[in-house]
């Protein structure tokens, strides 16, 4: 696997486009435990992001443009999305540092580099009804997978999978962050609306490092 900076920005394109087709889907589900806002949130980060894609593809490093791409995600992006997307982007940077090309080892490392920058940022853990019952598994399983030694196009499926299968785990679980821990049941029967847009996000780029980096 070998994935370019200017790749990554494609996929950032990728991924504007699948959330931008599911407004409907992924309000409905927020209405339901939130205030109904995740998507727009969202989905206007990504347009600002995609409106600078060319001057990101223009960057040599992760780093550089990883710092690019925080400072867009946090001043465009509403709600916590913005701080947590930034966060983490932030902590990339500095993890991948000048490197150009990411490699499936680089890649295991930036998802673990998430998921500790947003649980820290965030005060949330595993099970807590947020975008980290999505992360956590799909980090922690395709790092296992590489380490084993498994093919990039198995692993990339195995980060696909856990993905899902995390975002789905959340609509029995009782809410400890975010609007729904302030409702009577806690979100119990609702999917969190970040989750799935995490969700997203990782078969997005599941999907584009398969059929252009492998």
């Amino acid at each position: 696997m070998q994935l370019t900076v200017a790749q990554y920005v494609e996929y950032i394109q990728k991924v504007a486009e699948a959330i931008g087709k599911e407004g409907d889907y992924i309000t409905s589900l927020d209405a339901a435990t939130g205030d109904g806002d995740h998507w727009l949130n969202i989905n206007i980060g990504y347009q600002k992001l995609v409106e600078k894609a060319e001057e990101l593809a223009t960057e040599r490093t992760f780093q550089s443009m990883f710092m690019r791409l925080a400072k867009l995600a946090m001043s465009a992006m509403g709600g916590t999305s913005g701080a947590l997307y930034g966060s983490a982007y932030i902590a990339s940077a500095k993890l991948l540092g000048e490197t150009p090309v990411m490699n499936e080892k680089m890649l295991a490392d930036m998802l673990d580099c998430w998921v500790k920058t947003i649980m820290d940022r965030g005060n949330t853990r595993p099970g807590y009804k947020t975008m980290v019952d999505t992360l956590y598994p799909a980090s922690r399983k395709y790092s296992d997978a590489i380490e084993s030694g498994m093919d990039s196009l198995k692993a990339l499926e195995v980060l696909k999978q856990a993905s899902w299968d995390g975002a789905n785990s959340t609509k029995e679980m009782e809410a400890i962050r975010g609007r729904a821990s302030n409702q009577t049941g806690k979100g119990v029967g609702h999917i969190d609306p970040g989750a799935v847009t995490m969700a997203m996000q990782l078969e997005c780029l599941a999907e584009y490092i398969t059929s252009n980096c492998i």
